[in-house]
């Protein structure tokens, strides 16, 4: 997975990442309150990182230890 959405995103669902994403990986849905990256879509090209209002996105190797739940949280959405 080369990036992920974590914990600054929750309840602040902005569009700025899904705006800026050419293969259109970024989804959520009613249920949840937040944003995931598909993992095996996002072609790792970084523009959700920077317009991302909450510092929320994070490539997988520069991941905070306390954002690594994260990782499990956006696989998990797209298993559904």
């Amino acid at each position: 997975m080369p990036f992920v959405i974590t914990e600054p995103c929750i309840g602040v669902k902005d569009k700025s990442c899904i705006e800026v994403c050419p293969v259109k990986c970024i989804a959520s849905d009613d249920e949840e309150e937040m944003y995931f990256i598909d993992p095996g879509v996002c072609i790792n090209c970084s523009y959700c990182e920077p317009v991302c209002p909450v510092n929320a996105i994070f490539d997988e190797f520069k991941l905070p230890s306390d954002q690594r739940i994260y990782l499990r949280k956006n696989r998990q959405f797209y298993e559904k």
